[in-house]
């Protein structure tokens, strides 16, 4: 995750919730978290744009990164 962060951080903000900090239940509920882990990718209004559930593959997620970063 730091790699392709550090990829495409320059055009792609990087957030990281911690699961077991309370202080984030209302962004996971907002977000509608419910498994462990989770990616979403939110345009500039806060809109759920994609989302993956679970396991991905480093691949499949800098494929993702890839077209967000075009956009």
């Amino acid at each position: 995750m730091h790699r392709l962060e550090g990829q495409y951080g320059d055009c792609i903000d990087f957030v990281y919730l911690d699961i077991d900090n309370p202080k984030t239940e209302n962004v996971k509920r907002q977000l509608g978290y419910r498994v462990q882990p989770e990616f979403y990718a939110l345009d500039a209004a806060g809109k759920v744009t994609w989302k993956q559930f679970g396991f991905i593959t480093e691949t499949d997620l800098e494929t993702q990164l890839r077209t967000m970063s075009k956009k």
